[in-house]
């Protein structure tokens, strides 16, 4: 689905979609993968403070096991540069001698996860640290995802490894926080979801910021 002249979204398995594109055709690939760590879903309070409305998510069975080696293969094949958010999982997939990795710190708010995750990047740059509380993902559109990141992390990344023009691959949709980042700031988005429930989800979150943003 082409949802706006930049973004466009398919309901599909990433594999099928990176198929079609030639060697080294997006910029940067900023993928969220599945961990392996059974986190699709909640039991018990996430947050503590119920102002940031965090709800609940049933088990769906997507984080039983990581990607295989030809998705990465592949990922490294259609983009030249990367960001691999669970990188700590990946790690024999993954360039080590790379340097500029992300630590997305979420502050400690009740939280029953990490207090942080790691993002593998292709860049030669520092190691940044971006501190983003988890417990307001809620403020841009809800949680409709358990694994769901907040808006001003993609908006961090764009802004410090991409540029102007770059085409982005987002394998792993998920909320669709990518997207509404890539909006904003102007980016083409190739993005998939393979779950069709998220995949309407994310779909109606993004119009649904894109129509707010034109009432004002």
């Amino acid at each position: 689905m082409k949802v706006t002249d930049k973004i466009e979204i398919t309901n599909e398995d990433n594999m099928a979609l990176m198929s079609r594109y030639e060697d080294n055709y997006f910029d940067l690939a900023i993928v969220d993968p599945p961990y392996g760590i059974k986190r699709d879903g909640h039991k018990g309070t996430i947050c503590k403070n119920k102002k940031h409305n965090w709800k609940q998510h049933e088990f769906r069975d997507w984080d039983k096991s990581t990607p295989t080696k030809e998705y990465f293969d592949e990922l490294f094949r259609v983009s030249k540069n990367q960001i691999v958010w669970g990188a700590n999982y990946f790690v024999e997939f993954l360039n080590r001698g790379s340097a500029g990795w992300v630590f997305w710190y979420k502050g400690q708010q009740g939280l029953t996860m990490s207090d942080g995750e790691i993002a593998y990047s292709s860049f030669n740059k520092a190691t940044r640290m971006v501190n983003i509380n988890r417990c307001f993902i809620a403020k841009n559109g809800g949680s409709i995802h358990p694994t769901q990141k907040p808006l001003k992390l993609y908006e961090f990344l764009l802004i410090n490894y991409a540029k102007e023009g770059d085409k982005i691959l987002d394998t792993h949709l998920g909320s669709g926080s990518i997207a509404i980042a890539c909006h904003n700031l102007g980016y083409e988005l190739t993005a998939c979801e393979l779950d069709k429930e998220y995949y309407n989800a994310s779909i109606k979150r993004i119009k649904d910021h894109i129509s707010q943003q034109r009432l004002f």
